[in-house]
């Protein structure tokens, strides 16, 4: 290290007097005490200096021509780090007036002459750490300030010896004195406090100085407008040597937003995040003090499980968002009915009062505590189906949403939280399946059926595992030759203990369980092997047509399940016709039209079952790139006495043929059936008039001899013919 930088690293004097000796000797001391020195003859030549070079420490003589030392200690204070740096006058001067004007400008110590140069050095380094210890107690100061105003925190003592008060600047901001004229007291804590906690206040504060012991207190602040702040109050007693209390010091700090945030998260821990309804954690808790409190009282209660009906189609054909906003304002309409309601079932004795909380996806549920009687809930409940019902417009779209309704009752239908809500539910799925739209009160009855649901439910599993499951085959004929277009495959379920089953016993249940997509990837894989079988032995029909079933969610789904059994067996795919109920595809409304082209795309044909009993537009249908409709068998059973059901299966045949379609009439049984309906130009059909539904064996020996002459042949096909 050089001369020069190990003198840069000394602490720095700058010595200001206009007697050169005097500069000189005591450059001379403070050199060898391990200082550097700089020098100025006058106040000018003291501030240019100080302003090239700030020291860390001034020797200045009062007593100077020009600017005296008054001026130049005034002046170098002003100047960037003079309050920082310590500054000793140094006076031959006796009278203590002149030491006083040193200290009123701005000076920190003073020296008599002539010196003690042993001790002068001494005399530096005791200033500096000094002043060190101040700068940093200051700036130590200044964090804690800024930290204070950061957390909102103010301080606050009180003197009970001199019966005094001192509070932070911090505390008077946050209590709102800042600029009060008066020095306050300790009376601001009581008058700053709500009226509503100032008692609380008064109270605490007055024990735990009679009892000497700290306190801690949250309250509100009293203030302008609805939004009180709220305040964390600490306290301690001070007490003296004698153990008498002395002082209380304290802190106040606004922990308003903390509170708030504190309320956020309990809110959200007790309530639905997109409705605000209360979750299912809170409805459990409000429905179990409801128990209790009927227990006590021997009155009764209701619990209202409602889900809205066909709801998936709405996310799924309109996205979540829209979805979303839907739920919310079904919420709304909800609540408000509950509300007005409430006198209903509004608790005598402190009771649960009504709760309505949003389970979950589109699931709610409504609990209608210490009820008079059961129509009060029916009433309520139908009161909130009419008000779901009524048109609802979002984002410019208008939409109707229903819902279904299960009421369980206490103490008739459960004594406890979860009996009641099973029950509640298994009758909202009844309310479903008499419609949707409805309410419906539980009943021992129901719980038979749902308990025989899921023992379905498990029996379906075991016989998709077990291979219990059989394909028959029913044929499709051409009316004109009596020849054979195709054949349908029909599931059957050969049932251990019940035998063999139709798709009616077990069908919905698959639907509702989800298990219809495994059944369907059966039922296609299981035909289009037959398929390539009967392609190898030269038997194979025109077409073989395989229904699939499934809500209107499936369709994805089916195209998939298609794509992959088609790209496994390896059959021809024009011989492949997928039948998909008219409600199936006409309720995708946006998207069938897309995905029927992608399902044709596959190379397969398309047929649209039990057609007239959905909601099909001629728009859709030209839309839509199918191949077939097929009639439903219930405007064919009495086709020959009904006139309606008549007309309607003439209408289906004209507007097959006006979109070029072929059309197919199901559950032809008689004779006079099947030749009304060959006269109105309807020339596929199939139906026990010409064969029941048969296992492979049988099938396979009709397509290789047909079907027998049933005197059908050659009928004229014009009426009256």
């Amino acid at each position: 290290m050089t001369r020069q930088a190990e003198k840069s690293d000394l602490p720095r004097v700058l010595i200001v007097d206009d007697d050169m000796s005097m500069r000189l000797l005591m450059r001379a001391s403070l050199e060898q005490a391990g200082f550097a020195v700089d020098e100025a003859e006058d106040g000018w030549e003291a501030l240019k200096s100080f302003e090239r070079s700030i020291p860390d420490l001034v020797f200045l003589d009062l007593v100077m021509p020009g600017m005296d030392g008054f001026a130049t200690c005034e002046a170098l204070k002003e100047l960037p780090g003079g309050r920082r740096t310590p500054v000793i006058i140094m006076t031959g001067l006796e009278d203590v007036e002149s030491v006083h004007m040193a200290f009123d400008v701005g000076a920190d110590d003073f020296l008599t002459k002539p010196f003690n140069w042993a001790m002068l050095g001494y005399r530096a380094r005791y200033v500096l750490r000094a002043n060190g210890a101040m700068l940093r107690l200051a700036k130590s100061e200044a964090r804690l300030a800024e930290a204070h105003r950061i957390a909102q925190l103010g301080s606050w003592e009180l003197d009970l010896e001199r019966d005094s008060f001192h509070c932070s600047p911090e505390l008077g901001a946050l209590l709102g004195i800042e600029d009060q004229q008066e020095p306050p007291d300790w009376s601001l804590f009581f008058e700053s406090a709500h009226p509503e906690d100032r008692g609380m206040v008064t109270r605490v504060m007055g024990n735990a100085l009679e009892k000497r012991k700290s306190y801690s207190l949250t309250y509100r602040l009293n203030g302008p407008g609805p939004d009180n702040r709220v305040v964390q109050h600490l306290g301690e007693v001070v007490c003296d040597g004698r153990g008498r209390p002395s002082a209380v010091v304290g802190t106040v700090q606004d922990v308003t937003e903390l509170k708030r945030a504190e309320e956020k998260v309990k809110f959200l821990a007790y309530h639905d995040s997109l409705t605000g309804l209360a979750n299912r954690h809170l409805f459990n808790d409000r429905t179990h003090q409801a128990i209790a409190a009927c227990k006590r009282s021997e009155r009764s209660m209701a619990l209202l499980f409602l889900d809205l009906d066909r709801f998936k189609r709405i996310n799924d054909n309109l996205g979540h968002r829209f979805g979303d906003t839907v739920l919310t304002e079904i919420a709304r309409r909800i609540l408000g009915v509950v509300r007005k309601c409430d006198s209903i079932s509004r608790p005598v004795g402190g009771g649960a009062m009504p709760c309505v909380s949003r389970r979950g996806g589109d699931e709610f549920t409504i609990l209608l505590a210490e009820i008079t009687q059961p129509r009060d809930a029916a009433g309520v409940a139908a009161r909130v189906l009419d008000a779901i019902s009524q048109p609802l417009v979002v984002e410019g779209r208008e939409v109707l949403v229903t819902a279904s309704i299960g009421i369980s009752l206490f103490p008739e239908d459960g004594t406890d939280l979860e009996t009641l809500m099973k029950n509640a539910d298994i009758a909202m799925y009844q309310a479903k399946d008499e419609g949707r739209n409805k309410l419906q009160f539980f009943n021992d009855s129901m719980n038979l059926a749902a308990a025989g649901r899921l023992t379905l439910e498990s029996e379906i599993r075991k016989g998709l595992a077990g291979d219990e499951f059989r394909l028959f085959y029913q044929p499709l004929v051409d009316f004109l030759n009596g020849s054979i277009l195709g054949v349908e495959a029909l599931i059957r379920w050969d049932h251990p203990e019940r035998g063999l089953l139709s798709p009616g016993a077990f069908i919905s249940v698959a639907e509702e369980s989800g298990l219809i997509f495994d059944i369907n990837a059966w039922v296609l894989q299981t035909a289009c092997v037959q398929i390539k079988t009967w392609q190898e032995a030269g038997l194979c029909p025109q077409r073989v047509a395989v229904n699939l079933s499934g809500e209107q969610y499936a369709l994805e789904r089916i195209i998939e399940t298609v794509s992959t059994v088609l790209r496994e067996s390896c059959i021809d795919s024009h011989v492949l016709e997928i039948e998909l109920s008219e409600n199936l595809v006409m309720k995708k409304e946006q998207d069938a039209a897309l995905l029927l082209s992608r399902l044709k795309d596959l190379g397969i044909r398309i047929a649209v079952d039990d057609f007239g009993t959905g909601y099909s537009s001629l728009s859709h249908l030209k839309s839509f790139p199918i191949d077939t409709l097929k009639i439903d068998r219930a405007f064919i059973k009495d086709i020959a006495t009904e006139g309606k059901d008549a007309a309607i299966a003439r209408s289906i045949v004209a507007l097959a043929h006006s979109l070029e379609l072929d059309v197919i009439a199901e559950g032809v049984e008689m004779h006079d059936q099947a030749v009304l309906l060959g006269d109105e130009g309807c020339q596929f059909m199939q139906g026990y008039l010409f064969s029941h539904p048969l296992p492979v064996r049988e099938i396979s020996e009709v397509l290789r001899r047909g079907i027998p002459d049933m005197g059908i042949r050659g009928i004229s096909t014009r009426r009256g013919g």
